[in-house]
């Protein structure tokens, strides 16, 4: 009887360290969740208004994000007669949204004369750090290869 209780003992230890196995081995091979948007690196100046002043802010959103009308309150203030200001809502820019593979909304890219996105926030952001970003990329102090794709 003793002999049977270790042999239990060892085949319930060795049925948890399988399932322990093979859980560990779920869980690695398993995709990381990634909450990443793509972030547009070029824009097109004639798609957008004022393709005559050399920068342009766009605040891609969409009427059912709540956190949009803020973004758009914070983004309008940036125009200037150096920088374009342009909100493409998903309802009536929908093909914009489309052709830049915009997939969260708000998303606001900061452009240069070419179009070359030189920053980039997706979600809600600070008026402060939007204006800091406007004014550097303006400056020459942020090279649009070393900023692009970085989600602030």
């Amino acid at each position: 009887m003793a002999i049977q209780a270790i042999i239990g003992a060892i085949v319930f230890a060795a049925a948890i360290a399988v399932a322990l196995l093979l859980e560990h081995k779920k869980r690695s091979s398993a995709e990381p969740v990634r909450d990443v948007y793509p972030i547009p690196r070029q824009l097109t100046r004639s798609d957008f208004p004022g393709t005559d002043l050399p920068w342009l802010v766009v605040l891609f959103s969409s009427r059912t994000c709540d956190s949009c009308e803020v973004m758009r309150q914070k983004v309008e203030v940036l125009a200037s007669d150096q920088v374009q200001v342009y909100d493409a809502e998903y309802s009536v820019d929908r093909v914009l949204h489309e052709r830049y593979a915009i997939s969260g909304v708000p998303l606001v890219v900061i452009a240069d004369h070419q179009g070359v996105v030189n920053r980039a926030f997706v979600g809600p952001v600070s008026a402060t750090d939007l204006w800091a970003a406007v004014a550097s990329s303006r400056d020459g102090n942020s090279s649009a290869g070393s900023e692009l794709g970085r989600i602030d």
